[in-house]
C-alpha cells in the first residue's frame, strides 16, 4: 500500500499534463448574432432592441482598429470569459467542499483567492470585449456551451481530484490565451495583448499553485519513510496516461 502512494501522485499529475497536451481547443469564430435554438437567444420580447449577441459595431466604439478585426479579437475574447465563468463555477464548488488536514484552512483560503481573481479576470476580459463594440454573452447556459473548458460532473469527491480537474483548467486557459495573445499581436490590437498577458501571467501562477499541491513532497507523510524504505524518494513520474479526465 505504502510503496504505491508515490507513483500515484505522479499519475494525477501526468493525467492533468496529458489531457492538456491532448487539448485541440478552438474558438467559436462563427458562432455570432441570434442563434435560433441557443440559451438566451430568444427575440420575442418587448424591449428595445438595439444589437445581436457577439456582433460588433461597425462604426462608433472609439477604438481604431478595422471592424474584422475587433470582431475577430472580442469572438475570442467572449469565449475566454465564458470559459473562465466555467472555472470559476468549479472552484466554487471546490472551495465549498474542502475538507481534511491540508485543505480545510489553507487550501479553502488558496481557492478562495483563485476564484476572487477568476472574477477580475472575466470582468476584465468582459469590459474589453465590450470596448471592442461587441455584445458579450451572458447566460449562464451559453456560456457553458460557448467554452473551451467544461465544468466536471456533479459530486463530491477527492480533494486531489478536485485539484486535478482545475489544474486541466488552468493548462487549457494558458494554451488559448497564448493563441489570442499572438493573433492579437499580429493584428496590431496592443490594448487586448496587454490585458490578456497580465491575465495569463496570473492563471500561469494559479497552475503553479496547483501543481505544487499535487507533487509528491507532503508533511502528512509522517514516518512513512521508515516503513517503505523509499527514504521519502519521490522517484520517476511516467509521462504521460491517454486517458481524459473530463
Amino acid at each position: 500500500m505504502f510503496e504505491q502512494q508515490i507513483p500515484q501522485q505522479a499519475q494525477e499529475l501526468a493525467m492533468a499534463m496529458a489531457n492538456a497536451s491532448n487539448f485541440r481547443g478552438f474558438f467559436n469564430l462563427d458562432k455570432k448574432g441570434f442563434m435560433p435554438g441557443a440559451p438566451g437567444h430568444e427575440t420575442k420580447h418587448e424591449m428595445i432592441f438595439r444589437q445581436e449577441p457577439r456582433t460588433v459595431k461597425k462604426i462608433g466604439c472609439g477604438i481604431s482598429l478595422p471592424a474584422e478585426v475587433r470582431e475577430e479579437i472580442a469572438l475570442m475574447l467572449d469565449d475566454h470569459q465564458c470559459a473562465l465563468t466555467v472555472a470559476l463555477h468549479q472552484y466554487n464548488k471546490h472551495h465549498w467542499l474542502t475538507e481534511g488536514a491540508e485543505a480545510f484552512i489553507s487550501l479553502h483560503e488558496l481557492l478562495n483567492e483563485h476564484r476572487v481573481k477568476t472574477f477580475e479576470h472575466i470582468d476584465k476580459i468582459g469590459e474589453r470585449v465590450a470596448r471592442l463594440g461587441c455584445v458579450p454573452t451572458a447566460h449562464p447556459v451559453a456560456q457553458h456551451e460557448l467554452s473551451y473548458i467544461k465544468h466536471e460532473v456533479e459530486g463530491r469527491y477527492t480533494i486531489r481530484d478536485f485539484i486535478r480537474n482545475d489544474l486541466e483548467h488552468e493548462l487549457k486557459l494558458q494554451q488559448m490565451m497564448r493563441k489570442t495573445i499572438k493573433r492579437a499581436h499580429d493584428l496590431g490590437d496592443w490594448g487586448t495583448v496587454q490585458v490578456l498577458e497580465e491575465v495569463l501571467l496570473d492563471r500561469e501562477d494559479f497552475g503553479y499553485h496547483l501543481y505544487s499541491i499535487l507533487e509528491d513532497d507532503t508533511l502528512t507523510r509522517g514516518m512513512l519513510h521508515l516503513y517503505d524504505g523509499r527514504a521519502d524518494m519521490a522517484g520517476d513520474r511516467p509521462m504521460p496516461p491517454s486517458s481524459k479526465l473530463q
